[in-house]
């Protein structure tokens, strides 16, 4: 979505920045589901290659039924681990993934950051949820504070008000005995504090 499209429907400077800032997360997500299921995707390929090349050796082999038996045995055992190892490197990627998406922009060095939550108390749901996660970024906000970029509050902009003219001193041109009743409310309207004499 572009900025300019939101300008030319007359939104506020404010709901644009939302806008902009809801659909980056937006983005963010979709991107970190693309990453993983591309990973996600490369590994099973090279997985099937490599069960397709085990399956043609054995194919291929001759020799007494007992050996082919103990190799069988071993290719199984090792497609087991290297299925273990995937599913761990999934469940390690997810929860990488699913930490930057929660530090966004608010870390100083999301890196750094990311390397202090403790991965072991994170439970991954089938959803892909992260239960823990809130909890220990609350935290970290709370004890390393300076780890993070300070929140700036959302600044309210008051429309119709003028800021204050001139420097505080009364028109060269009058002094403040010789002004109207009008003309010195004004000027102490947009002078407040201004010492008549």
């Amino acid at each position: 979505m572009k900025r300019k499209f939101l300008e030319d429907l007359g939104l506020e400077k404010e709901a644009i920045d939302k806008i902009m800032a809801e659909n980056d997360n937006d983005v963010n997500a979709a991107k970190a589901d693309y990453d993983s299921m591309k990973q996600e995707r490369d590994t099973m390929a090279a997985q099937v290659a490599e069960r397709d090349k085990q399956l043609e050796e054995l194919k291929n082999s001759t020799g007494d039924t007992e050996a082919l038996k103990q190799q069988i045995i071993t290719l199984q055992a090792d497609n087991q681990a290297a299925m273990e190892k995937y599913d761990a490197d999934m469940k390690e990627l997810k929860l990488s993934t699913a930490i930057k998406l929660a530090l966004g922009e608010s870390a100083q060095d999301s890196d750094l950051v990311a390397g202090l939550f403790d991965k072991s108390k994170l439970i991954l749901s089938d959803d892909g949820k992260v239960t823990g996660l809130e909890e220990q970024l609350k935290s970290l906000k709370k004890e390393k504070a300076f780890l993070f970029k300070e929140e700036k509050p959302a600044q309210v902009q008051i429309k119709g008000g003028k800021p204050a003219e001139g420097a505080g001193t009364p028109p060269s041109d009058k002094k403040p005995s010789e002004m109207t009743y009008s003309e010195m409310c004004k000027y102490l309207e947009t002078n407040p504090g201004a010492a008549i004499e």
